[in-house]
């Protein structure tokens, strides 16, 4: 064995104390210390990019000082980490070389016994959950790691120019930037571009992980760039009507009116009027003659219109330039080939943008667009993983992220709807649309026919995204169908949970189905709603629906669970 060698004894030795001088951070912490942190705002130890348009090579980089630099095919790519006490910048140039990802590293010690929880790229399907380590699991956005009665966090500002993602083993810490144009690699020119702030939570004592996780959630959306028009318009009271999960696409002008007057007379006097939005299947004009008639009859009943848009989808005759490539599509795909427009082409965002103006023309004052993620990107988040699209296409303009698109994309439907409306996202992405949109649906469709699927969608959506609840936006978990087939007294814990909650609550009720009981409770529901409330599920640590919850009112138990137990198929 030569000199510089070490013997078993001494790389045993070696290991034992390595291994100890990592994990006493977090021991120390849990005998009185409170300053804990995954300390992401600190310098990495690696950076790794993923050079190349169609195909990615992976090249490691080397750091001076704050700057990374790596040369791929004779071309420089530079990332600059600017590190600081509470949050992080990075920022890329490559001027001539395509881009994919990057992949920071950090070398931490986490607990093998934590728990740890991420968000979702657009809505949630069911999935939130605080689960053990998992070194593959990616976690959109942010992440909270828990051991111990110890929260500790790390998140990417709103508005980042890069889809971002954590990961969290116990050796380490990761962050992938995702700055592809459509599934390719982006050409970014001359441009210095800022992809991402990086935001971190330390412990604080006495803390808990809910508290923890409004915390971080208040951190990322603090200085987030908002127009004072945008902070005067009133958004925390929104309540009212749908039509979907009643008509399901088979609405009147008639039901929709029906719909007006039955939310005006349960709503409270005196209160912010309701709403009675309109779902799809009034592109019929012979069940819908005339929307700006519909949008007066319904003001005309003491409640404020909206309608659902979906501006993305193409014209029958729209010529294939001004679209996006079949490409995108996954094998997976319920729908798979459906066209749309490509927003980095002029005529093809003139397109998407007539929509909303008519709809803003019509006289409506809520706009809910949806699809347009699933559009651009062909996968429904839940498909997304780590990869919020699929290699192998691109936008028409290849200049610009993924991200930097979307985020466009949003600025000009807003643009559009100008200050006086709201403007509802649905499978949109919400980390983009902070700032922009004013409210948001967190979570994928609730079910007028399957009880199992509002537990599963709902109840998780509301639980585990009500952190970003009048922070990042106005929550809408979704509505709250009454229909025949759902057993009414599920129904009602969900209109209860959801009056509790504070955030959106629109009711879609099915006429035969709302009779003397279920209209007292949508009143007092209603009332309880106005009146200003918020909840917090207390079993959110064990439970992926949770049951326990604290509000303003006291403490509640819902029975979420039908007698048979809980569906093991799909819903």
């Amino acid at each position: 064995m030569s000199g510089s060698s070490l013997n078993r004894r001494q790389f045993l030795g070696a290991s034992a104390a390595a291994f100890s001088g990592i994990s006493t951070g977090w021991t120390q912490s849990l005998r009185g210390a409170s300053t804990w942190t995954l300390r992401i705002t600190e310098q990495p130890d690696l950076i790794t990019a993923y050079c190349g348009d169609a195909q990615a090579v992976r090249q490691s980089m080397s750091r001076m000082g704050s700057q990374w630099g790596a040369t791929f095919q004779g071309a420089s790519v530079e990332v600059l980490f600017e590190a600081g006490a509470a949050e992080a910048n990075v920022s890329l140039h490559a001027p001539v070389t395509p881009i994919q990802r990057l992949h920071l590293r950090w070398r931490r010690s986490v607990p093998q016994q934590a728990i740890v929880f991420g968000d979702a790229w657009e809505r949630s399907y069911g999935d939130l959950a605080w689960l053990p380590l998992a070194a593959n699991r990616p976690l959109p956005w942010y992440m909270l790691v828990h051991h111990n009665g110890i929260t500790v966090g790390a998140g990417v500002k709103p508005g980042a120019a890069a889809f971002a993602f954590w990961q969290a083993d116990s050796d380490g810490i990761s962050l992938w930037l995702d700055v592809r144009n459509g599934g390719n690699g982006v050409l970014l020119g001359k441009r210095n571009l800022q992809l991402a702030t990086l935001i971190q939570h330390e412990n604080e004592t006495g803390q808990s992980a809910w508290e923890a996780a409004l915390t971080l959630c208040r951190r990322m959306a603090a200085n987030v760039r908002r127009t004072a028009a945008h902070r005067k318009r009133n958004t925390s009271v929104i309540f009212g009507s749908n039509d979907w999960y009643y008509a399901h696409g088979r609405n009147t002008a008639e039901g929709i009116l029906r719909d007006a007057e039955l939310v005006a007379r349960l709503a409270p006097a005196g209160a912010t009027q309701p709403f009675t939005v309109i779902d799809d299947g009034y592109q019929d004009s012979k069940r819908f003659p005339s929307m700006i008639r519909l949008a007066e009859g319904i003001r005309g009943r003491g409640v404020r219109p909206g309608i659902w848009i979906r501006p993305l989808r193409p014209a029958a005759d729209a010529p294939e330039d001004i679209l996006l490539p079949d490409a995108r599509w996954g094998r997976g795909s319920c729908e798979k080939g459906a066209p749309a427009y490509d927003p980095t082409v002029p005529e093809g965002l003139e397109a998407a943008l007539a929509t909303v103006k008519q709809a803003c023309d019509w006289g409506y004052d809520l706009i809910k667009h949806d699809f347009t993620t699933w559009e651009m990107f062909g996968q429904w988040g839940r498909e997304m993983g780590a990869s919020p699209t699929l290699p192998g296409w691109h936008f028409n303009d290849h200049t610009q992220t993924n991200a930097e698109i979307v985020a466009a994309f949003y600025q000009e439907l807003r643009n559009i709807c100008g200050d006086e409306r709201l403007i509802l996202g649905c499978n949109t992405v919400g980390h983009l649309a902070v700032g922009v949109f004013d409210v948001q649906r967190t979570g994928d469709d609730v079910s007028s026919e399957t009880w199992d699927r509002t537990r599963r969608m709902g109840v998780n959506t509301l639980a585990f995204r009500l952190p970003q609840h009048g922070v990042f936006f106005t929550q809408d978990p979704d509505c709250v169908p009454i229909t025949a087939e759902v057993p009414w007294e599920k129904t009602k814990q969900w209109l209860n949970a959801v009056a509790d909650s504070g955030t959106v609550l629109l009711i879609s009720a099915q006429h035969e189905a709302t009779g003397p009981e279920q209209q007292e409770a949508i009143r007092e529901a209603f009332a309880q709603y106005v009146s200003g409330t918020s909840s917090e599920p207390l079993d959110w640590l064990s439970s992926c629906t949770p049951d326990m919850w604290r509000s303003r009112t006291g403490h509640r138990r819902y029975s979420w669970l039908e007698i048979g137990g809980a569906s093991p198929f799909p819903v």
